[in-house]
């Protein structure tokens, strides 16, 4: 964020319906979004009515928010598809979101929370470090 950016309005992706609510890591199949004043930390809540969509949850979770004028998404991870249909929209999509809404807007204020941008390993925009590898490797050169 810019120094002396004017107030704006976020989306957050929440298990629940208020700023004390805990957010949940995933933006298209979040029950509710959050969405707050910056300035005045006023919310209301928009449910996802994606939630329980077979296909595309996150793209029509993405025209959602978009609809509701946000300028941004905070969220654990997005998929590409919904960061693509965000990014079209001009909504900049924030990931790593953790504790509770209020929390993660303030950390957004502080400039705590790292912009997506390109896909990681798995097709999802997050945190990283979630391999479901084994780690059986022997480790043992035959020379």
């Amino acid at each position: 964020r810019e120094k002396g950016e004017k107030r704006m309005k976020v989306a957050v992706s929440s298990t629940g319906n208020g700023l004390d609510s805990q957010v949940d890591p995933r933006f298209g199949r979040c029950s509710t979004f959050i969405i707050v004043d910056t300035e005045t930390m006023q919310a209301e809540v928009m449910p996802n009515s994606s939630i329980g969509a077979a296909h595309g949850a996150g793209i029509g979770a993405a025209q959602a928010v978009a609809g509701a004028g946000v300028k941004a998404v905070l969220t654990g991870h997005v998929g590409p598809n919904a960061h693509m249909a965000l990014s079209q929209a001009g909504v900049k999509t924030y990931i790593g979101a953790f504790g509770t809404v209020r929390q993660t807007v303030e950390a957004y204020k502080r400039g705590e929370l790292r912009e997506a941008s390109s896909p990681t390993v798995g097709g999802h925009f997050g945190q990283g470090g979630r391999g479901m590898g084994g780690g059986m490797g022997q480790g043992r050169r035959q020379g």
